[in-house]
């Protein structure tokens, strides 16, 4: 009961981790002003895709205005909750956390987005990660929860048609909206949880030795 505890405080923390570094990137930002900004140096481009591979992880901490902070810290909080209520395994932790910099890759099949910034690709692979863990690993309820998340999660995107504009101008938002990375957050965060799992099962359904006495 206390490891799996730990766990769940464990995925609750990381969303915390995550909200706390953006705040921290935002509030330089808005201090030292445009010529001393880490945005530049972090945010994902897909030119630099390859030759600096870190901004995969960095670029979610980087927000271009207080609205897109304040969405993106609202989620982190979501993302958090949901995690904690379904007491989710270690599996999607690691999951979760190898679906961060593959959502920013995915990106490179939308040749019209050359930069993105912001933690929304990610919040969606975590809540994808969450939803996929309670279908294959839940009770049946759990299973019927984190089918509704998941398919409510398909609906938003297929709603949003990233296939016809990965950045798009949504009414009442400031900043245009990068659909195209809420796309690639499901994808990666239920492609790694599916892939976690599989290996979970591989792993499980192996014969251990006998041991002599």
């Amino acid at each position: 009961m206390a490891s799996r505890l730990w766990l769940t405080a464990g995925w609750s923390a990381g969303c915390a981790a995550l909200a706390l570094l953006s705040a921290l990137v935002f509030a330089h930002d808005l201090v030292a002003g445009p010529a001393a900004a880490w945005a530049p140096l972090l945010e994902w481009r897909a030119a630099d895709a390859w030759r600096e591979p870190w901004r995969a992880w960095t670029s979610a901490l980087v927000h271009y205005s207080p609205q897109h902070l304040a969405a993106n810290l609202a989620g982190c909080a979501v993302v958090a909750a949901f995690g904690t209520a379904a007491r989710l395994p270690v599996q999607a932790i690691v999951a979760a956390a190898a679906a961060w910099p593959l959502t920013q890759v995915l990106l490179l099949w939308a040749p019209s987005l050359s930069r993105y910034a912001g933690l929304s690709g990610v919040l969606h692979a975590a809540v994808a990660v969450a939803a996929v863990a309670l279908v294959v690993g839940g009770a049946a309820r759990q299973r019927w929860i984190g089918a509704a998340v998941w398919l409510g999660l398909l609906v938003k995107v297929v709603l949003e048609a990233p296939w016809a504009g990965a950045v798009q101008t949504v009414p009442g938002w400031d900043i245009p909206v990068a659909v195209a990375a809420h796309a690639s957050g499901l994808i990666s965060g239920s492609f790694m949880m599916g892939l976690v799992a599989l290996y979970s099962a591989s792993r499980s359904s192996i014969p251990r030795p006998r041991q002599s006495v």
